[in-house]
């Protein structure tokens, strides 16, 4: 019988693409297993979905590209769920729910793949936890894939004992700290939007999610030792799960998107070739990241204000943000002809990881999803933190105050960024002794991301280990 290790992501882009990019990288270190991806019909296909149609379709090429370069890796597609509870409130419930629903059929799955192969490790994302269940009644060595930073993991895998010692809700504390294990204070508007409010279905999905995670026989961490040492050393030691046993923290990143783009090279790479090194501002905000079209204007202005060279990718204000952008309706009136020497603006999307390793940027205005982040720091690139929603706002507290490889930018009390604020960022960034220190401390870590991924660094040690003690076994 062959060795196999199923691996089961989250439908969502960031989710499936660093799984998958995992699976590649245990095949390095063990060639002669198999893989099996599980693919879950995405739950936003059923609801009112922010993610625009070339998001899916170049999701879908890229596991056609895998599919023909990693025969190793097989993708297997689970039954589409025919009916999806009405009354779901809201997309986070929805990544909890799907794979809840698909519990008979990945029951089924799993004791068809076992009669075949020997079932080394079953790799779960972090939004499956519903199998948890399935896979431990299988008694198959079940395994969680943590796509943020291991300080987020420091919080989640903490939450059962913030939800016995805080009886109110997260919303309702306003800028409260909180001292989680390993991390920096953590203020309560800066906690994750699905556990602000624990009334809510979706914040008992998270609980039991953490709970069941500390009872697992691992968890997977896309992140390096060096990026989050003191992260990393409170989970391990134990102090994350004061209640309990901690299971072993393997880190195993960063692991970086492959490229996924085919024929001509991208426009805006190309006027990337025409521009100084490290003098142009990127600014992307990932595949769901949506502005009013004031922010857009306050946006034009603060970068037209600032002097710098930019990239920006920008998408059609809600309702309407599938649609191509007519930038002349919201931007400021001649704005493209002036900044037309200095800045180029991008409709809908831009080949990040290409954009990102480009000799001519030299900083990111990012929504600080973990992916783009990685990303960032892999390159050497600092940032400007800019969050949105999910984890992000946590996110940007790692990166400005932990590891200090991002400026923060302030919002006003009605959640808008001025322009008079992005100019400053923007302008410190590139100009300032503060900027400077960033930029240093970035490349720092990107030399050390180098390091870790090499034969002998720690993130290799770690897998290979793994990958040994799975062939053991």
């Amino acid at each position: 019988m062959e060795d196999a290790i199923v691996l089961y992501p989250s439908p969502g882009r960031g989710h499936l693409i660093s799984m998958v990019e995992f699976g590649k990288l245990i095949l390095k270190h063990q060639p002669s297993f198999s893989i099996t991806i599980l693919i879950l019909s995405d739950p936003n296909t059923n609801t009112n979905s922010t993610a625009p149609n070339y998001v899916a379709s170049s999701t879908t090429q890229y596991i056609a590209t895998v599919n023909s370069t990693t025969p190793s890796i097989t993708f297997q597609h689970l039954p589409p769920i025919s009916e999806i509870p009405r009354n779901t409130a809201s997309p986070v419930e929805l990544s909890f729910l799907i794979p809840r629903l698909n519990n008979p059929n990945l029951h089924q799955t799993l004791k068809t793949i076992s009669q075949t192969s020997k079932l080394r490790a079953f790799i779960m994302d972090f939004f499956c936890d519903a199998a948890f269940e399935v896979a431990t009644n299988l008694d198959i060595p079940t395994y969680y894939f943590f796509t943020s930073g291991a300080s987020g993991l420091a919080l989640f895998l903490y939450m059962p004992t913030l939800h016995k010692n805080v009886d109110k809700s997260f919303e309702d504390l306003g800028n409260m700290l909180f001292d989680i294990p390993g991390t920096p204070p953590i203020p309560a508007s800066d906690m994750p939007g699905g556990i602000s409010d624990r009334t809510t279905q979706r914040y008992e999905y998270f609980l039991n999610t953490a709970t069941h995670m500390a009872k697992s026989n691992g968890i997977f961490v896309n992140t390096f030792d060096l990026l989050e040492k003191k992260a990393i050393k409170a989970i391990s030691d134990g102090l994350c799960v004061p209640d309990g046993l901690t299971p072993p923290i393997f880190c195993i990143g960063p692991l970086i998107s492959s490229s996924i783009q085919d024929g001509d090279e991208h426009e805006c790479l190309k006027w990337l070739n025409s521009q100084p090194s490290r003098s142009v501002v990127f600014l992307s905000f990932g595949s769901m990241g949506l502005f009013s079209a004031k922010q857009l204007r306050e946006m034009a202005v603060g970068l037209e204000n600032s002097g710098q060279r930019f990239l920006w990718v920008v998408r059609n204000p809600p309702p309407d943000n599938e649609k191509e952008p007519n930038l002349e309706e919201f931007l400021p009136k001649g704005f493209l002809e002036r900044i037309k020497d200095k800045g180029f603006v991008v409709k809908q999307w831009a080949p990040q990881v290409e954009v990102l390793s480009h000799e001519s940027v030299g900083g990111f205005v990012t929504h600080c999803g973990w992916n783009s982040v990685l990303e960032a720091i892999n390159v050497g690139v600092p940032m400007v933190a800019w969050p949105l929603y999910a984890e992000q706002r946590l996110n940007r507290v790692f990166l400005v105050e932990e590891m200090k490889v991002a400026l923060g930018l302030k919002e006003m009390e009605d959640g808008l960024v001025s322009a008079e604020e992005l100019e400053k960022r923007v302008r410190e960034l590139f100009e300032s002794e503060v900027g400077k220190e960033v930029r240093e401390r970035v490349l720092g870590f990107r030399d050390e991301a180098m390091v870790a991924q090499k034969e002998g660094g720690s993130s290799h040690v770690a897998l290979a280990k793994l990958a040994q003690l799975w062939k053991q076994t």
